[in-house]
């Protein structure tokens, strides 16, 4: 919410709030809250500042940003601003640096050129634990007269020490330096703040029930986003004479009214009491959050009422403005419905897809088999639940008579429907079927995430009677010939998958026994689905031509293009047209589970890929010991049939040798030992010399 005030702001011709508002008042009042500011005009408040997250880009409504390394330079574009905003309704780091701001601001009074004005954003929290105006009395509100004896919560020392020290400040030098405190009420609009928690939970629409924290009896002053926004262009244009103003609505709701009011119109619908002490376990809710919803108090501004000029965006309140809220809150967030109807012949892959993209996108898949038993499971449900709970007091009791006569209709609707299944072979007629449908896309699951219809609407008859608005209010028809419809059911995108009656049934034919046994899949039944699918999508009132009168154009795919019998191609194509998810994406808890099992695979394929190096390492060991055992006796037996050879060939030679030149040799060398000459080598030489005559 911190960029809220100052582009709202931005808007804002400087001294309008000066200037009557009758005529803006008799303007369209059905605009919505972010349209309220939505036209720039002349003479706008120039925005400058620090950003919360230095690394993001520029917001486009601000002058100029800076990213400020010291206290000095900080200073020094204070110095440069005219009106300087501090919000620490939101971030209690900002506390100290809101004070120091106005410190030392203070202490440069003497050097202004022009007037300066600061305004410091508080919270109620600071008001938390004063005694009531009126003891004898504990529905008289607190007024803005009443700031001197607030007494602030435990854990909101802080604010109520920095809102006394910038008072103090501002009274030094009035001319030259004001300031205000704007005690905030519990901020709501846009992303809800403190409130966000209700909100998500009940858009996810994952527990029976929203939790009210102990009785819910105590009262939450609040304020829209945009009136407080309103309330600061007030400050700015009047500089008012007290310095304290209370920014709350007229609104005095509890917390379980506002609960409650989420609930029915994000959520379940009902709400359910847990102590407060089980509210401490709830991660989404810090320490902060839970004293703000704990608070008790009636607040009313006078000045709000008497001397600003606000063209109130919420001035009733949430629970009386929940519808724009609502609005302003899905599209804040991003988290609008995904609305997806799938088109195609029996064995296009319908079901197959449908499931995959819903969860993809996180969207409730629509199979008519699957509404129409679980409608009548519900019929069931109540009819036999006929007591009412005999604990339910007060508020309770209009929901009880609401309840009992649920239980009469859907006594009445479970006879019908069960009278036309005998009458039809266990066939529901279109009329039960359609109501049935109609109804779950009503549901508050499917108008928060969205949905993904298999197969169904059929007929251009079905579509009308399935799409066709029931407000009477609206225009019959817009556009020339398109006919009316509820824009709160109907179809974002339909997705039509083509395919040859050929390609569809040698895809038929070639399922696995166990997957056609007991479907449509049959032989017989299947080729009666094709028959009559064709024969409904030939002439010119086709389901595709009632799409097409309402401009929602069909995107065709041909199946039998892509080859792709696990539709992976197929869905990469229909996600591509969709678009990206619109809602709020993995909590911490996915997040954490996934990296658990991406890590816990990554565990798995580490080992088994260890375990089957370790194997092949092991393998080219064994292979190459025998391949060294292998080569070792080869080499062994050819140095074996080197030294046979070397012997048969050595033979002639040694015979030789023994001959012809042994003896000789023998009688030189004892020649040698008799005389025993100075050069034995010389002697034998001449010796071997002389007598080889005799040799051979």
């Amino acid at each position: 919410m911190y960029r809220i005030y100052p582009r709202y702001l931005s808007r804002c011709v400087v001294g309008a709030s000066l200037e009557s508002t009758e005529e803006e008042e008799a303007e369209d009042e059905n605009k919505s809250a972010v349209e309220v500011s939505s036209m720039p005009k002349e003479g706008v408040y120039q925005i400058v500042g620090t950003l919360s997250e230095p690394e993001s880009t520029k917001p486009y409504f601000a002058e100029e940003t800076y990213a400020v390394s010291s206290q000095e330079e900080l200073l020094s574009h204070l110095l440069e601003c005219d009106i300087v905003l501090y919000n620490i309704t939101e971030d209690t780091n900002q506390i100290e640096e809101a004070t120091w701001a106005a410190s030392a601001l203070h202490r440069e009074i003497e050097h202004f050129t022009t007037p300066k004005l600061f305004i410091l954003i508080s919270t109620i929290m600071t008001w938390a634990q004063s005694k009531p105006p009126d003891p004898e009395d504990p529905e008289i509100p607190f007024t803005d007269e009443d700031f001197r004896k607030r007494k602030a919560h435990p854990n909101f020392v802080d604010h109520i020490n920095a809102e006394k020290l910038i008072l103090k400040l501002g009274k030094t030098n009035k001319r030259k330096f004001l300031t205000y405190i704007v005690a905030s009420g519990h901020q709501y609009g846009a992303e809800e703040g403190v409130l966000h928690y209700f909100f998500k939970i009940g858009w996810l629409s994952e527990t029976p029930a929203i939790p009210v924290f102990g009785d819910g009896n105590n009262f939450i002053p609040t304020i829209h986003v945009l009136d407080l926004a309103a309330v600061l262009q007030n400050i700015a244009d009047h500089r008012p004479r007290s310095h304290y103003i209370l920014a709350v609505d007229e609104s005095m709701h509890t917390l379980q009214q506002l609960v409650k009011c989420i609930s029915k119109n994000v959520g379940p619908g009902k709400t359910e009491k847990i102590p407060k002490a089980n509210a401490f376990l709830i991660k989404e809710l810090t320490q902060m959050h839970l004293d703000m919803l704990f608070v008790d108090l009636r607040m009313e501004s006078m000045f709000l009422k008497e001397i600003f000029n606000i063209k109130w965006v919420a001035q009733a309140g949430l629970v009386e403005n929940i519808e724009k809220i609502v609005k302003e809150y899905k599209k804040s967030r991003g988290i609008l419905p995904l609305k997806v109807c799938i088109h195609g012949p029996p064995g296009a892959g319908k079901s197959t897809i449908a499931e995959e993209l819903c969860k993809h996108y996180k969207l409730h898949c629509i199979k008519i088999s699957d509404v129409i038993s679980e409608s009548i499971a519900n019929l069931e449900k109540t009819v036999t639940s006929k007591e009412l709970d005999s604990d339910s007091v007060g508020e309770e009791g209009e929901d009880d008579e609401e309840e009992g006569e649920n239980v009469n209709a859907a006594q009445e609707l479970l006879a019908e429907v069960k009278e036309s299944m005998e009458q039809n072979a266990g066939q529901l007629e279109d009329q039960y079927v359609i109501r049935f449908v109609k109804d779950k896309l009503k549901s508050m699951p499917c108008r928060n995430q969205g949905y993904v219809l298999d197969g169904f609407p059929e007929t251009y008859d079905q579509a009308k009677d399935l799409f066709n608005s029931e407000n009477e209010d609206e225009e019959e028809e817009i556009r020339g010939k398109m006919p009316k419809f509820d824009k709160l059911i109907i179809p974002e995108f339909v997705i039509s998958l083509t395919a040859s009656d050929e390609f569809l049934i040698n895809r038929i034919i070639n399922l696995p026994e166990k997957i056609v046994a007991g479907t449509h899949y049959t032989q017989d039944r299947f080729l009666q689905s094709l028959n009559l699918f064709r024969e409904s999508n030939t002439d010119d009132n086709t389901v595709l031509n009632y799409f097409d009168e309402l401009e929602i154009h069909p995107q065709f795919i041909d199946v039998a293009k892509f080859e792709d019998p696990e539709n992976r191609f197929i869905l990469k194509e229909i996600i591509k047209e969709i678009g990206e998810p619109r809602n709020y994406g993995l909590t911490d808890e996915e997040k954490e589970i996934l990296e658990r099992k991406a890590a816990e695979e990554s565990l798995v394929r580490e080992a088994q890929e260890k375990a089957e190096r370790e194997h092949r390492e092991a393998k080219e060991r064994a292979e190459r010991m025998a391949n060294w055992e292998e080569w070792n006796k080869h080499l062994e037996e050819v140095k074996r049939q080197e030294q046979e050879l070397l012997e048969a060939q050595s033979i002639p030679l040694r015979n030789y040798l023994m001959k012809n030149v042994m003896p000789t040799l023998m009688r030189g060398i004892i020649e040698c030992c008799k005389i025993r000459p100075d050069d034995p080598v010389d002697f034998l030489a001449e010796y071997l010399f002389k007598n080889s005559s005799g040799i051979e």
